[in-house]
């Protein structure tokens, strides 16, 4: 766990100097609270700020590791995701139930100045987003036990000002990560089990020529496929919800398992190079217990850098 400003500082030089010769360490991060579903984590370059959001708490959260500060804002709605906007540090897109928002925050205070609705999602619907970039993904309602209604959701593009729906029919939206060249779309849908990937029109924000290239079940691997990055070398790293664990896949070669990394929390929901969110809430009577359940954690010592996160440009 990080216990210090200073013991962090080191943890980061050592990783520099001899990046490649460290194994993965997992640590819990104990400046930011236990939340029970974090999700989005997105790491912004200007500010040096880690920013996610507490799903069911209905707040945006921003974490500092320099400082260890953590700050939350509630935003009244179930909360998705939070996006920093292109060249202003005090503005983010989020997805706030079936809405995409531009919401206006200091990264400081309870509450933020200003929620703008820029678009309704599954718009007469119960559903709520779950993953957003540049494409949205939804989901349907968790009505009994924490289960997900099947076949509610679907998966939108945002592109010039303009929203547009490519799948249906989907039971949870998840993964969205692409390529370094932007050509390749990555996205699994949670039910099916699977990874698939897309050609993208980057342009046109338009998908095409699906097709599968990572299984966890063929690998004997437990858990439900969740979210999704990539680093610099061209290799996906997806969580596995219920399943205590991270796993990395190369895309290029389907069906090619790299490496797995245990998790001390088993509903891990989405990673960010460096960061993981995990959840725990109760499904059918399982309760999970903090402070490893609901935390987020760092790892060091991946051999490999991520992609820097892109923000959004409206």
């Amino acid at each position: 766990m990080v216990k210090s400003h200073r013991r962090f500082r080191k943890v980061i030089e050592f990783r520099q100097v001899s990046y490649a010769k460290m194994a993965p360490i997992v640590e819990r991060v104990t400046d930011i609270p236990v939340i029970e579903l974090g999700e989005g984590p997105h790491w912004d370059i200007q500010t040096e700020s880690l920013y996610f959001v507490d799903l069911f708490g209905k707040a945006i959260h921003r974490y500092v590791p320099r400082t260890g500060q953590c700050t939350k804002a509630e935003v009244g709605k179930h909360v998705s995701v939070i996006i920093p906007i292109k060249g202003n540090c005090q503005q983010f897109v989020i997805g706030l139930e079936r809405e995409l928002s531009l919401v206006t925050w200091d990264g400081i205070s309870e509450k933020p100045s200003k929620i703008e609705k820029i678009a309704d999602v599954d718009k007469g619907t119960q559903n709520r987003m779950n993953d957003v970039q540049l494409i949205l993904g939804t989901m349907g309602p968790e009505p009994i036990n924490g289960h997900v209604e099947p076949d509610l959701g679907s998966l939108y593009s945002w592109n010039k000002g303009k929203l547009q729906q490519h799948l249906t029919n989907l039971g949870v939206s998840n993964g969205l990560a692409w390529s370094s060249d932007s050509k390749k779309f990555y996205f699994t849908d949670t039910f099916t089990y699977k990874v698939d990937e897309f050609d993208y029109d980057i342009e046109n924000g338009t998908i095409s020529n699906r097709k599968t290239i990572f299984t966890p079940n063929k690998h004997g691997i437990k858990g439900s496929p969740d979210g999704m990055t990539i680093d610099v070398d061209g290799n996906l790293w997806m969580a596995l919800f219920n399943g205590y664990k991270i796993v990395k896949f190369d895309p290029r070669k389907p069906e090619t398992l790299l490496k797995t990394i245990d998790i001390p929390a088993k509903q891990v929901t989405i990673r960010h190079f460096l960061y993981v969110t995990t959840a725990g809430f109760t499904v059918d009577g399982e309760v999970l217990p903090p402070p490893d359940h609901g935390a987020t954690y760092q790892i060091t010592g991946l051999g490999t850098k991520g992609l820097p996160a892109a923000s959004c440009v409206l």
